[in-house]
């Protein structure tokens, strides 16, 4: 059985850094692409950062230059360093990993950590 199981999260002053992990396990294998996206109340699930088994990365704009994603392929974990913390920060982030296998893709995720940032 996949299991994605992030932590963590907090609560956090405006300002702050939180340092999110999310370790999967019951894949035999490293996900193609792992990343976290965050949601809060009303609005659509939105992604913040990817990064692939080879390292290359993507971030949403509003993140960029804030926030970091990494890797460690060989504990399939992820990491999402969140630094200059703004209340707009706050939200569910949730894990996500994408695989890849014999022409199928299959999508999991984490129950989500609630980040919250104090002004």
């Amino acid at each position: 059985q996949v299991q994605l199981v992030e932590s963590g999260g907090g609560l956090v002053q405006a300002g702050g850094s939180v340092r999110l992990s999310c370790a999967a396990s019951g894949l035999g294998f490293s996900p193609n692409i792992m990343g976290w996206y965050r949601q809060t109340p009303g609005k659509q699930r939105e992604l913040v950062a990817a990064v692939t088994s080879g390292a290359n990365t993507n971030y949403a704009d509003s993140v960029k230059g804030q926030f970091t994603i990494s890797r460690d392929n060989a504990k399939n974990t992820v990491y999402l360093q969140m630094n200059s913390l703004k209340p707009e920060d706050t939200a569910v982030y949730y894990c996500n990993a994408e695989v890849r296998r014999l022409g199928l893709t299959n999508y999991y995720w984490g129950q989500g950590t609630q980040v919250t940032v104090s002004s």
